[in-house]
């Protein structure tokens, strides 16, 4: 469009000036004049619109550029542990430890010893040629705890390789990897921490030869005294034990016994066997575990016979296989929980990371020292805190200049002309400085003692800006080192000691929270109780706040009965500039109102210049056409005076 109106208004003069000779008229200039003193005006006034409304933008970004840096420099600063107290132990060889996220831990003094460190069952095959080596077809299953994985070995899986990918993929939590030396090539496989997370491999009853390789603690019939006993289910008659075909072989023969869908439980099981009339006996064994298959012969020994599934049995009845298979894997390390001693009881847990021994803090045990007592105490960030508040102070001074320059009512420009700042009188720069003065008054910790920034030394001058009173901050960090602490650090806290706050940090907003009516799990019923007046959503031992109360967020688990007790939720001085920052900056805050407007505006100012000079190159084009009709017209007059003079000089000389 430039480009186009340049043109045209070059063309227009061009032609203006060859027309203009004929009239004795500078018609170019005359144009350019009226042109520029209709529109140059207009002109001007758009384009110190768009220069302000730059200086507009470039300030914002600024000054939300500020308030992102100090607000993300505070809170990585946080973040980072250095201005919470430390826990500490005597011998981080032998165990580490952390604080919780909100546990104040300033009187941490606790004395223990690790027993036993919790480890994995891990077992290892024997030597293959290579990972891609076939062991066999059929079904291997994994028992763990209480539960069992059927893993399915075929043409598309049959090797050692094959064999771990099917394993990592059963969902049993079994890690399983194929290991290659110089010997050759060896499966292992590993479990999780804890006694009772042992594992057993059993070949299943179409399981080729091979499988054979990979059994360990077979599931099966075990001998106990004068008798063989099962595993144990829950019950007799509804818990399934598997369909299929089973042959008994004794002293006395031998026989096929058959489970179909009417016999599938431990009392078909027994009465088949005690159909088969080959002198043993099944009975019914039933206690507070459950039920179990005992088989006998009255002899007052074991009885000895053999009980095995065959090929189309289901892979449930390889429980009651009699002799279990031998172990083809070796265990090369056993499964135990962790032991720990405090206060001269032990405590057992299935895994090394433990956070529910010692109040807000997580133990990491690295070796057992049975022995050797560790001492727990803490170490008080006070130095770092000081540090802390000093450059918070700078920050929060060098933020408010940054605004006083851009909201100044008086400021010289680059020519020395004075001036307003960019953004003078503008509601969202005095909203934000409005919030912003209010953080050395706003409470930052609930726990008692100094609340705010200004009880600890940080003091705002006249002029709006901060000043630090290191000699009060040091006394009130000598008499209230806690309180201190957690105004820098988000906290969050029970009245009762039976609540357990199980909600990460910040998932609750800020505030102090009633509790009532708290049950704690038993084997009868799951955890209830009201949070913030509603009733809370119960899983199990833990108790969810409801989305729609105002404690949404917040997880309890309390482990006794209480009927009254409150959550205090504290997020400290960091989170308190985010919330300043997150409603200053989040869609429909003030600066991002701002920020759309001054984008509109930039628009419409380079829409209003577009047609400025659109409308200006038109008038021009009107003035051309207008002033070509005048000459052309004044041409002719002055081609008819020519004519005319010339006859009245001819008829002058006639006459004479």
């Amino acid at each position: 469009m430039t480009t186009t109106s340049s043109t045209a208004a070059s063309s227009g003069s061009a032609i203006l000036t060859a027309l203009g000779a004929g009239s004795g008229i500078d018609t170019a200039s005359l144009v350019t004049s009226l042109v520029s003193a209709t529109y140059d005006p207009k002109t001007s006034a758009v384009t110190a619109k768009e220069t302000a409304n730059t200086a507009k933008v470039s300030t914002l970004a600024t000054l939300s550029n500020g308030i992102d840096a100090f607000s993300t420099a505070l809170g990585t600063l946080i973040s980072g542990g250095t201005l919470f107290t430390q826990p500490t132990s005597s011998d981080s060889s032998v165990l580490t430890a952390t604080a919780n996220a909100g546990a104040q831990i300033g009187a941490l003094s606790a004395q223990l010893s690790v027993r036993q460190v919790a480890q994995a069952q891990s077992l290892v095959s024997g030597y293959y040629a290579n990972s891609g080596a076939a062991v066999g077809t059929g079904t291997l299953l994994i028992g763990s705890g209480a539960a069992s994985y059927a893993v399915t070995i075929d043409s598309t899986n049959n090797t050692l390789a094959g064999v771990a990918r099917a394993i990592n993929g059963s969902g049993a939590g079994l890690t399983a990897s194929v290991v290659t030396d110089a010997t050759g090539a060896r499966l292992t496989i590993k479990g999780a921490t804890g006694a009772a997370n042992a594992f057993t491999l059993t070949p299943g009853p179409n399981a080729a030869a091979g499988l054979a390789a990979l059994a360990f603690d077979s599931s099966g019939m075990t001998v106990s005294g004068t008798a063989v006993v099962s595993p144990t289910l829950t019950d007799a008659t509804t818990a399934a034990v598997g369909q299929g075909s089973f042959t008994l072989t004794t002293a006395q023969g031998s026989a096929t016994l058959a489970i179909d869908a009417s016999s599938d439980n431990l009392t078909g099981l027994a009465a088949a066997i005690n159909g088969a009339g080959l002198g043993l006996t099944a009975s019914i064994v039933t206690d507070s575990s459950g039920s179990r298959l005992s088989l006998s012969d009255g002899s007052g020994s074991a009885p000895s016979f053999t009980l095995a599934p065959a090929s189309d049995a289901q892979i449930g009845l390889v429980r009651f296989a009699f002799p279990v298979p031998t172990n083809g894997m070796t265990r090369a390390q056993t499964a135990q929980d962790a032991i720990v001693r405090v206060d001269g009881v032990d405590v057992t847990r299935a895994s090394n990371t433990i956070d529910d021994i010692v109040d807000g803090i997580t133990l990491k045990l690295v070796s057992a020292a049975p022995t050797q007592t560790i001492t727990l105490g803490a170490t008080r960030p006070t130095a770092a805190i000081t540090q802390a508040v000093s450059d918070f102070v700078a920050a929060y001074n060098e933020l408010k200049g940054q605004i006083d320059v851009a909201s100044a009512s008086s400021v010289a420009d680059a020519d020395g002309n004075i001036t307003t700042g960019p953004l003078y009188n503008n509601s969202a720069i005095r909203q934000m400085q409005t919030q912003l003065s209010r953080l050395t008054s706003t409470v930052l910790n609930t726990s008692g003692g100094p609340s705010t920034l200004a009880e600890i030394g940080v003091s705002t001058n006249r002029d709006g800006s901060l000043t630090l009173d290191s000699a009060l901050l040091t006394k009130q960090l000598t008499a209230y080192p806690n309180a201190v602490e957690a105004m820098f650090n988000p906290t969050q806290h029970a009245s009762s000691p039976l609540i357990k706050i199980t909600s990460a940090m910040g998932a609750t907003k800020p505030g102090t929270y009633q509790l009532t009516d708290i049950v704690a799990e038993t084997s009868g019923h799951s955890a209830s109780g009201s949070i913030a007046g509603v009733a809370g959503v119960t899983t199990g031992s833990k108790l969810y706040a409801s989305v729609g109360s105002s404690a949404s967020g917040l997880v309890i688990e309390p482990s006794g009965d209480i009927s009254s007790a409150t959550i205090t939720v504290d997020l400290g001085l960091g989170g308190a500039l985010q919330a300043i920052r997150d409603s200053l900056r989040s869609s429909g805050g003030v600066l991002d109102s701002l920020s759309t407007q001054l984008t509109s505006e930039k628009t419409d100012l380079a829409s209003q210049l577009t047609k400025l000079t659109d409308d200006s190159t038109a008038y021009r084009a009107r003035l051309v056409t207008q002033f070509s009709a005048m000459t052309t017209r004044v041409a002719a007059y002055k081609a008819t005076q020519s004519y005319i003079e010339q006859q009245v000089a001819v008829w002058t000389k006639s006459d004479s």
